[in-house]
């Protein structure tokens, strides 16, 4: 994850953090969140889904995979000082836009024409039509969701094995925190099954179903003198793209 996504174990970061409370502050939140939930519900991603969507039947023209991975590669796209500056939905809505652009669903003179437009007439009714056959795919989705879930483990790690984290190279994307790249732990637990993240990361190593390990690590190894005393273990849900074997193992 890059800096502005992930800021466990940085120093000076001044001023207190805000936690808003409310799911939805304005009303047009709920709109995009609707616009994300449907198009997770249609993605092209769904064909391989345990439910076993008929999702080529639905009559719709979105053919594109979207997941949550897809949205979260949008935010991270953004400028750093933009997305601090930013609230949560409006990030959603610049991820969104963006990919609909790249993938030819709408281009950016429509955007401003239909933005113009709702500016000068805020109260102008929005565009829609029934679709009977989509509403009932999004709202199965919702009721049986997906899994990343795909095919049986084929672990190389076993329980309290040591592994060492790698730090791989990640061009736009990567689900590695910094502050763990490099360090070594123990595997605490081995999860049953090969996962799948819904978006192929490209050079950080993400791509096919791998297994998914919770991995150990005393907090001296990863904060040295600056951790506290008596301080717990921290565990992290780790791929196995992201281990290495540990000294032990490589003697």
């Amino acid at each position: 994850m890059k800096l502005q996504h992930h800021l466990g174990g940085l120093e000076g970061l001044e001023g207190p953090i805000d936690f808003e409370r409310r799911v939805f502050v304005e009303d047009w939140e709920k709109r995009i969140f609707g616009i994300h939930t449907a198009m997770m519900g249609l993605s092209a991603s769904l064909r391989d889904a345990l439910p076993g969507y008929d999702i080529d039947s639905v009559p719709t023209t979105f053919d594109s995979t979207w997941t949550w991975a897809d949205l979260r590669t949008g935010a991270e796209a953004m400028d750093p000082f933009d997305y601090f500056r930013l609230r949560y939905y409006e990030k959603w809505l610049g991820g969104i836009s963006a990919f609909l652009v790249e993938q030819g669903y709408v281009d950016r003179d429509e955007f401003a024409a239909a933005t113009a437009r709702y500016r000068a007439d805020p109260d102008a009714p929005l565009p829609g039509r029934a679709e009977p056959a989509i509403d009932a795919q999004v709202q199965r989705y919702l009721r049986e969701g997906d899994s990343p879930r795909r095919g049986p483990a084929t672990p190389d790690f076993a329980v309290g094995d040591t592994v060492v984290v790698a730090d791989p190279p990640a061009a736009d994307h990567t689900r590695l925190p910094g502050y763990l790249r490099g360090r070594r732990g123990t595997v605490e637990r081995v999860f049953e099954g090969n996962y799948a993240y819904f978006h192929s990361t490209g050079e950080d190593g993400l791509g096919d179903p791998v297994p998914v390990y919770v991995v150990r690590f005393d907090p001296h190894e990863l904060w040295g003198a600056s951790a506290e005393a008596h301080a717990g273990p921290l565990y992290a849900e780790l791929y196995q793209s992201y281990l290495t074997p540990g000294p032990e193992a490589r003697r």
